[in-house]
């Protein structure tokens, strides 16, 4: 659905531009660029691929995905901050933008003033999952077995300053428990060397942790959202396996640039919304081992900015810094 710019509307987005003039007298007039700033086949890439076409139909305009990957998902990031606010660019956004401004001693663009949140499109939980050997049946034996052995242990992740790391660091801060951490280049090999056991402990995706843990691969431990994954059911989340406060998962989100009119911003979460209340969306999305999260501009800058205080907070603490 288009949505028509009254004269007063149009003269006060017009003045939230910079450079190209005032709103047009119908939004979307042109195609509509959605950087993914990771690579192709991705969860991210997927997500725009997925809600893009729904845009596409709603609006009668072409959604064009431009993965534009690199640095952690800061090439792209900074590209759509530094692109005209005129509402024909969009972000996929992701936990790893608010890891990034802790991470890094210096970025290009800031999400909280460059960026101006959408919406959540959808959540992710990860699972802490051991290799079967570990005899460690359970959170708490987990811990204990850690405390028991404190640096002998070491956990996976997809590298340093990923979002699994981070996760590791948050349970290790939350359980007070000190387990060496493992970077890998990519969740892959970090998965990889789990089951094969050179390292005992990961936090994985629970979309690829769950089917290795019903082949007797890997041994799931709990999932780290706020509710059990409907991927893996019979798993508890962190909380119930007594780790007080551990809620976080994996999110994906949308941001345009500072600055574009709140009647597009209004638009394009409104449409989102509704794709996202569409039963082959959700139904594809379960697949994935995600769950539609859509929120308001408000509520999503407000999470966004939570976010990136909590990472930074742990990671000053932890002392996690870009190599």
């Amino acid at each position: 659905m288009k949505i028509a710019a009254s004269s007063a509307v149009a003269a006060a987005a017009a003045a939230c531009l910079v450079a190209t003039g005032a709103v047009g007298a119908e939004y979307p007039e042109k195609p509509v660029r959605w950087i993914v700033p990771f690579s192709p086949g991705g969860s991210t890439d997927y997500l725009a691929r997925l809600v893009g076409q729904k845009l596409s139909d709603a609006w009668k305009q072409q959604v064009l995905i431009d993965n534009r990957g690199g640095a952690g998902g800061n090439i792209g990031a900074d590209l759509a901050a530094k692109a005209s606010p005129d509402g024909y660019t969009l972000l996929l956004s992701a936990m790893s933008h608010a890891i990034a401004p802790g991470f890094y001693k210096k970025l290009p663009y800031d999400i909280l003033t460059d960026l101006q949140g959408v919406t959540n499109i959808a959540t992710q939980p990860n699972a802490l999952a051991v290799h079967p050997s570990l005899p460690a049946k359970t959170v708490k034996e987990l811990i204990a077995l850690a405390k028991a052995k404190p640096g002998e242990l070491a956990f996976s992740s997809a590298g340093n300053g990923s979002t699994q790391h981070l996760m590791g660091e948050l349970f290790k801060s939350l359980a007070k428990v000190d387990i060496v951490h493992v970077p890998y280049k990519g969740t892959s090999p970090a998965l990889t060397d789990l089951i094969g056991g050179p390292v005992m402990v990961s936090i994985q995706p629970v979309i690829d942790a769950a089917p290795n843990a019903k082949a007797g691969r890997i041994r799931l431990l709990a999932v780290t959202g706020s509710k059990r994954s409907v991927v893996a059911p019979d798993v508890p989340t962190m909380m119930e396996a007594g780790v007080p406060g551990y809620d976080v998962v994996s999110w994906y989100g949308v941001h345009v640039p500072a600055g574009t009119p709140k009647p597009m911003i209004d638009e394009v979460n409104r449409q989102i919304v509704r794709a996202l209340q569409l039963p082959d969306v959700k139904k594809q999305l379960v697949a994935r081992g995600m769950e539609p999260d859509p929120q308001t501009p408000e509520q999503f800058s407000a999470f966004v900015k939570a976010e990136v205080a909590r990472w930074t907070k742990l990671m000053a603490q932890a002392g996690i810094k870009a190599d």
